[in-house]
């Protein structure tokens, strides 16, 4: 069973990794694969407990695993045992990452393509063209509003585009969920903040994709998503998990650090 120790070791790898979030996603995938099911539990749990805790590499690479789970899971034989093994083994915050169901909103897919049938008279392929190389802020913005996912995917990758752009478009309501999970695939955009913020509080997101962007926030944007009505009670939960092992955590980790203080035989 892999250690604390052999968790910073992986994470340490990753992180010295060049050649973007790609490279270190397929590296987390082969990492996950190359284990049993219940090994790989264990590293994803002690990855998690590194981050809440602040060590850097762990934070930086923890978003990477959250990415191999879902964008390489064809490439991690056992990812289906994944959730089972993870609740045998008591480990709640890595069975949290496998919610499955719908999300707690939803768009209807006819009503979205008309949509786009009143706002674009266009051919896919002319929109998808424009999407990736206008110049014009304006004619940017409204074609991010296009559900078809192929289009967003060219818009994030416009050279043109602009972080605050990206939050809108990710908070935008009603939504379908296609578009949201390719800003989640972006990996220029999925790395930021305040898209990531905007993905989780959006109701229109799949639940699957919101648990693995979860462990990713803040001690101060989980406890607005425990205390969320509008978000999936799965989210509501993980964030409420999350906050209670950082707590515990840190409790453990003051009372470690006054028994060094006092030593052996306790205060001179």
């Amino acid at each position: 069973m892999p250690t604390l120790e052999d968790a910073r070791t992986v994470a340490r790898f990753l992180h010295a990794l060049s050649g973007g979030a790609e490279v270190r996603r397929k590296a987390a995938a082969r990492e996950l694969a190359r284990r049993d099911p219940l090994d790989t539990n264990e590293l994803i749990g002690y990855l998690i407990s590194l981050a809440r805790e602040g060590w850097g590499p762990a934070s930086c690479v923890l978003s990477d695993f959250m990415a191999a789970l879902e964008q390489e899971a064809a490439s991690i034989p056992h990812v289906e045992a994944l959730r089972r093994l993870a609740h045998v083994q008591s480990l709640d915050v890595v069975a949290d990452l496998f919610v499955e169901g719908p999300a707690q909103k939803e768009m209807d897919a006819d009503a979205a393509a008309r949509a786009d049938a009143n706002a674009f008279s266009q051919p896919l392929g002319h929109l998808k063209q424009q999407a990736r190389l206008t110049r014009d802020p304006d004619t940017l913005s409204r074609l991010a509003t296009v559900s078809d996912p192929s289009v967003l995917r060219n818009v994030l990758i416009n050279p043109r585009l602009t972080e605050d752009l990206v939050v809108r478009i990710a908070a935008r309501r009603p939504a379908r969920p296609e578009p949201l999970v390719e800003i989640w695939k972006s990996p220029r955009w999925s790395v930021r903040h305040g898209v990531r913020r905007a993905l989780v509080f959006n109701p229109y997101l799949p639940p699957e994709i919101g648990a693995k962007i979860v462990p990713l926030l803040n001690t101060a944007d989980l406890r607005e998503v425990a205390a969320s009505r509008s978000l999936h009670p799965a989210l509501r939960e993980q964030a409420t998990r999350l906050l209670s092992e950082t707590h515990e955590a840190r409790q453990l980790a003051s009372q470690v650090a006054a028994a060094r203080r006092l030593g052996p035989h306790g205060p001179d």
